[in-house]
């Protein structure tokens, strides 16, 4: 064996097996069980748990760690976010998009995270994001599998040069599109923008993940539309709709209209309980609205709900660690989801279902399985979201790719 973690325990063994080992041979599972043999190395996972590495689902590595910069969002809204979006990309170069992205990639993956979706804004004729992230993603892929989803910013009728750049970016390898319907200057409009993406992406059969009814307004239905389009299209499951907080706001009747549509339709929704706790309800009055989308119901009814950090240190969130079990954390309290089996249900969606929005294949912990997996302290799903531990080993094609060590505390008080 080339690497043999002792003692470790599987998230979830509901069987109780308690500790095992996992051998790990040419980058793969080769057992997991009793290990007696010798390998080239041998780590204790002291009783701590394994489980497959964390997935972000959508995050933006252009903008990160742009707060500030040309000054910093005072009202805490999405417009002013967006203004000040649009000056910083004025300066933006191809070595600056690639040298702060690969600095959060590389936080990303201290936090164990191996798989990452992030939009590259195609809001300018340089495409100066999408080449940059682009070349990263290869630079990355011995260790990390980055996917890059082409993002119009600015809209596509509002823009109109970016459907253009959306066929461009899809020339040049962007793993899928995007648009952002509620945005647009009218509804007609952001139905006209919906339709656009989803024949291109048809044509070139590439993930469609949509910035959809980010924004307080019941009226924002594009959730809708969405749906009935994967389903239309066939794309469905290839199809993510983000962020979809206007559903908060839904009267009853029709929210369990669109949840029947989404269920039916294999649309992914991804939740960024982080950002849109901060940003949303900038305009109501009180009570203020909770800001995300219906988490809870949406799991309920079987739709594939994932979680998302989004921004970290953007015009848009001065916050943001990278840590995916932060996201969890908010979502546990906003979502009202502090139940055991809720809270299992947190981490899996930032493992098990974040996999199923970016279709990864051979994601899991099983023998012949690629050896992708972190080590954290712990019991069980509670421990992870309540204390946010950091990952005590990160596991990257059966090479271990980071490891960070506990935090030791001296208390000076008498007995």
């Amino acid at each position: 064996m080339d690497l043999v973690i002792r003692h470790i325990r599987l998230l979830g063994d509901s069987d109780n097996q308690g500790p095992i080992d996992i051998g790990i041979k040419d980058g793969l599972i080769a057992m997991m069980g009793s290990f007696d043999g010798q390998a080239e190395r041998e780590i204790d996972g002291s009783g701590h748990l394994a489980l497959p590495p964390f997935v972000e689902s959508h995050i933006h590595l252009d903008t990160v760690l742009t707060a500030g910069e040309p000054s910093w969002n005072e009202s805490g809204t999405l417009f002013e976010g967006i203004r000040l979006w649009q000056k910083r990309k004025e300066t933006l170069t191809h070595e600056d998009v690639r040298s702060r992205a690969e600095m959060v990639l590389r936080i990303q993956l201290a936090a164990g995270i191996l798989h990452v979706r992030t939009q590259a804004d195609i809001s300018d004729p340089h495409l100066t994001a999408l080449r940059a992230l682009l070349e990263l993603r290869e630079r990355v892929k011995p260790y990390m599998n980055l996917q890059v989803i082409a993002f119009p910013q600015d809209g596509i009728r509002a823009c109109p040069d970016n459907a253009q750049r959306l066929e461009e970016a899809l020339r040049l390898g962007a793993d899928g599109i995007g648009a952002i319907p509620h945005l647009e200057p009218t509804r007609e409009e952001g139905l006209a923008s919906l339709e656009f993406v989803f024949r291109l992406a048809e044509k070139h059969r590439c993930f469609v993940h949509v910035f959809c009814d980010e924004t307080d307004d019941a009226n924002s239905t594009f959730l809708e539309s969405t749906a009935h389009l994967a389903m239309r299209s066939g794309l469905r499951e290839r199809v993510t709709a983000a962020h979809a907080s206007a559903s908060a706001y839904y009267g009853e009747a029709y929210f369990q209209k669109v949840l029947g549509l989404l269920a039916r339709s294999g649309v992914n929704v991804v939740c960024c309980p982080l950002i849109n706790s901060a940003m949303q309800g900038r305009f109501d009055g009180y009570p203020k609205g909770r800001g995300i989308t219906r988490i809870k119901d949406l799991w309920s009814a079987g739709v594939n709900v994932s979680l998302a950090h989004d921004d970290i240190q953007t015009p848009f969130y001065p916050m943001g660690t990278g840590s995916m079990l932060q996201a969890a954390h908010m979502a546990a309290h906003l979502g009202h989801m502090m139940g055991r089996e809720e809270v299992a249900e947190l981490v899996r969606m930032i493992t098990i279902r974040a996999a199923n929005t970016l279709q990864l294949e051979d994601y899991g912990i099983g023998e012949g399985k690629p050896a992708n997996l972190i080590v954290l302290p712990g019991q069980d799903a509670m421990d992870l979201v309540r204390k946010q531990p950091g990952c005590r080993y990160v596991i990257s094609r059966g090479r271990i790719v980071a490891e960070t060590q506990p935090a030791n505390s001296r208390l000076f008080i008498a007995t």
